[in-house]
């Protein structure tokens, strides 16, 4: 897909499994098992997407995906699987390699969305995944994710984040912001203090990448927030107001971890929101 002088393309990286009852809150698994199957262990298939924006001049990433080498206890429970997709076949087969990354926006800290941000060399030294990216998180965020609350302190492994601190190539950003031309960093708090949201506009086409405020198609509907969420009812009104102006604006959004759409466009109904016609986004 094209927005202006980006070519925005959706990066299957693997999937992996989550708790289906923790991935929808309050919804009844009678609702949510229609479009979410679970397995034996009552787990959803979830993606693990990148949004990969470029132009002639920059290759920018959204998240990193879960990336690799985790033990096997790990693996297992999250059913981290890398058997169909990984981020080094999806760069590969748009034509690029790790060291072709200028930029690396992650959305917030958690594993499944921070995990591939460095790797472990042989020696067991902890590197940056993308050795000439310059890296992007909220300042706040990063604040929290040093010292999580007892709640969500699991989401965070800080081996995955802290050495890029640690090496300079964290830059630490201070509220909304036009990161690059056409490239806005958007706040929001229900999910985590300081997630960032991105949206990719030209002013007549615009994409949003919403993070983990609305993570699949399914979540859409405005009662459809995670277990996971620190503050659903703010997530409640963040969903109400992106909704309004992805649907009055003509937003696509793009969900990292729906298993089927990269991105959909949103319309409201008398029932309220809800997804309609997926896109995808490199055959757009």
């Amino acid at each position: 897909m094209r927005i202006g002088s980006y070519t925005l393309t959706a990066l299957e990286t693997g999937r992996f499994y989550l708790d289906g009852g923790a991935m929808f809150g309050v919804i009844p698994k009678v609702l949510w098992n229609r479009t979410n199957p679970a397995d034996d262990r009552n787990r959803i298939e979830l993606g693990l997407r990148t949004l990969l924006i470029r132009d002639d001049k920059r290759c920018i990433m959204v998240d990193t995906g879960i990336g690799e080498n985790w033990d096997p206890k790990f693996s297992d429970i999250y059913g981290v699987d890398h058997s169909r997709y990984s981020l080094e076949k999806s760069l590969r087969g748009a034509g690029l390699s790790f060291a072709d990354i200028t930029d690396v926006i992650i959305t917030h800290l958690h594993f499944d969305h921070a995990g591939g941000a460095t790797h472990r060399t042989e020696n067991g030294e902890v590197v940056p995944a993308f050795p000439n990216a310059n890296y992007y998180i909220q300042k706040k965020h990063y604040e929290w994710a040093v010292n999580p609350s007892e709640k969500d302190q699991a989401s965070f492994v800080k081996e995955r984040y802290v050495p890029l601190f640690e090496l300079g190539k964290l830059r630490l950003l201070e509220g909304e912001v036009e990161l690059l031309p056409g490239i806005h960093i958007r706040l929001s708090d229900g999910h985590t203090t300081a997630q960032q949201n991105v949206l990719v506009t030209d002013g007549a086409k615009s994409l949003y990448h919403p993070g983990d405020m609305i993570p699949t198609s399914s979540h859409v509907p405005l009662p459809f927030i995670m277990g996971y969420d620190n503050f659903p009812l703010i997530t409640l009104e963040e969903k109400k107001n992106v909704l309004k102006r992805a649907v009055e604006n003509g937003w696509l959004l793009f969900f990292e971890h729906d298993p089927r759409y990269a991105a959909t466009y949103v319309e409201k109904t008398e029932k309220g929101y809800k997804a309609v016609k997926p896109v995808d986004l490199n055959l757009e």
